[in-house]
């Protein structure tokens, strides 16, 4: 395949296929907080067309556009002040090779923003993130958009009052890792005292 040969996305709505076949494209980004309308799940939906797109180049032997359509992954996830000069090119190249996914990847950009504007401007924001997502012939898009809706009310409280589940997700990540270093403690109650210590606020006195 040429580079300028276009490789048409079949994600549901432009003609889905499975989702089989996923080899070392299962990872999502870190840090992204687990509500809906958070970035976190339009990148989900992104690189859920992104691999559909890798997919089918790969599977139709376009080895090179497939290469290029993997190594795009990180190109899509950024925000685009912190895009170097080479992820500049590669989102260049999917805007001239393959419409569905650059059209996937602004519509996950513009659900960023309804986190950085002021409530009002993120409302009326999100009313057309919605509506574009809904017709935009994108399952994975769809599929977030209801789920959205469905949710929208937490998620306009989230805006308005600055909220999400961060810090529960940071002491649960902090517990696990807390977890698997009291491996082969005797009790439980080691366990628990030392998270305790950790993440409690204690300030037992030490002795002398």
């Amino acid at each position: 395949m040429n580079a300028g040969t276009p490789v048409e996305s079949p994600v549901r709505g432009d003609s889905h296929a499975g989702s089989g076949g996923r080899p070392a494209e299962t990872e999502r980004p870190k840090g992204r907080h687990r509500a809906a309308g958070r970035p976190y799940l339009a990148t989900d939906a992104l690189d859920e067309i992104r691999r559909e797109v890798w997919n089918t180049a790969r599977r139709a032997g376009y080895a090179q556009e497939a290469k290029e359509i993997k190594g795009s992954r990180f190109a899509l996830w950024m925000n685009p002040d912190k895009l170097t000069e080479r992820h500049q090119a590669k989102l260049a190249h999917i805007q001239q090779t393959n419409k569905p996914l650059y059209r996937a990847y602004l519509i996950a950009q513009q659900l960023r923003l309804i986190y950085r504007v002021s409530y009002e401007q993120a409302i009326k924001l999100l009313d057309a993130w919605l509506a574009w997502a809904r017709r935009s012939r994108l399952h994975p898009f769809v599929k977030l958009a209801k789920t959205i809706t469905k949710q929208r009310p937490g998620i306009e409280a989230a805006i308005q009052h600055g909220l999400s589940n961060a810090r529960t997700e940071q002491v649960n990540t902090q517990l696990r890792v807390i977890t698997r270093r009291a491996y082969g403690f005797h009790t439980p109650e080691a366990l628990i005292a030392l998270g305790m210590l950790s993440l409690g606020g204690l300030c037992p006195p030490l002795p002398e």
